[in-house]
């Protein structure tokens, strides 16, 4: 089983000249991405952008549901983090013995991780929304999406293809919060976000998976977008309801949906490939009760017909 297994992620790996195929692609759908979008600014002349529909305050504690909506991310990041870490739950360590796919690991555990911070930093945040607190939401949210698509990379394509786009993208989360603060311009985090919410379920339907259960990852993209749809329309949803809840607090917890569905995911899911020899020996242990039967009865039959001759003979 293993060999078959080394085998086929031999040919699922990448090669070096395709990988820097997709690096220039990916930079060139940047350049013009940032060439055909306006602006973004860090509300550096306007605090526009820090002006949510609902800023009520209950208990002291000011915009208090968009700040009490983080704690679903706080919850399912740290029971992700450590199922993830001990890796018997998430049957993680057995595939890593198999496969020795530690990058999924170290993948899984820092998105948990960058879940965990989304918490802490959209609600300190969210306590005093303005410009110095703004990075403290933004940057964990790119951390976390950056090593969501490298797992989603290591399971599709390879760990040696994932694993460069773990660092690189982790490289590149950084130098997006460094540029939204020397440039006033937050174009670049903003596409960390909706990028992959888009790429995860296309590449769902075009390539093939290496796991079971991988239309979680088809349900969570479509839950990501949603969840940015509920974002743009927050104060049009907050008068919908009649001042219950706004667009952006439905946001967070949306958006919490995401890791409870890949946490399921992770427990529900296996190698297809072991599937696959399970349901191979169940039918040939099947075909060989069935060829005992047959001749167990087919010496039935000689018996019979035996001792009828012998029963008619005189």
């Amino acid at each position: 089983m293993v060999v078959v297994w080394k085998v086929n992620q031999q040919q699922m790996e990448l090669g070096r000249g395709k990988r820097s195929q997709i690096w220039g692609g990916a930079f060139l759908l940047w350049v013009c991405l940032m060439l055909a979008t306006p602006k973004i600014p860090l509300s550096h002349h306007t605090h526009q952008q820090h002006l949510f529909a609902d800023m009520r305050n209950f208990l002291g504690v000011p915009n208090t549901l968009n700040v009490i909506t983080n704690f679903p991310f706080l919850l399912v990041g740290v029971v992700g983090f450590v199922l993830s870490v001990h890796g018997c739950f998430f049957n993680i360590r057995e595939i890593v013995s198999v496969c020795s796919l530690r990058g999924e690991v170290w993948g899984w555990a820092l998105y948990f991780g960058g879940i965990v911070c989304v918490a802490f930093g959209s609600a300190y945040y969210h306590l005093k929304p303005d410009d110095s607190r703004v990075m403290y939401d933004t940057l964990p949210i790119v951390i976390a999406y950056s090593s969501l698509f490298s797992s989603f990379i290591v399971e599709r394509v390879g760990q040696k293809a994932g694993l460069s786009w773990l660092f690189g993208l982790l490289l590149v989360a950084l130098l997006s919060a460094a540029y939204a603060r020397t440039f006033n311009d937050l174009r670049l985090c903003m596409m960390f976000q909706l990028i992959p919410c888009a790429a995860i379920p296309a590449i769902s339907i075009l390539g093939s998976p290496k796991y079971t259960h991988s239309k979680y990852w088809l349900w969570a993209g479509g839950v990501c977008l949603f969840a940015k749809l509920e974002a743009a329309l927050d104060r049009k949803l907050y008068h919908a309801n009649r001042y219950f809840i706004s667009g952006h607090s439905l946001e967070h917890l949306c958006t919490a949906v995401v890791p409870i569905l890949l946490t399921v995911m992770l427990m529900r899911r296996n190698l297809r490939f072991q599937r696959y020899k399970i349901s191979v020996s169940c039918k040939i242990k099947k075909c060989r009760w069935l060829l005992v039967v047959t001749a167990f009865e087919k010496v039935s039959s000689f018996l019979h017909i035996g001792l009828i001759l012998c029963l008619c003979s005189p």
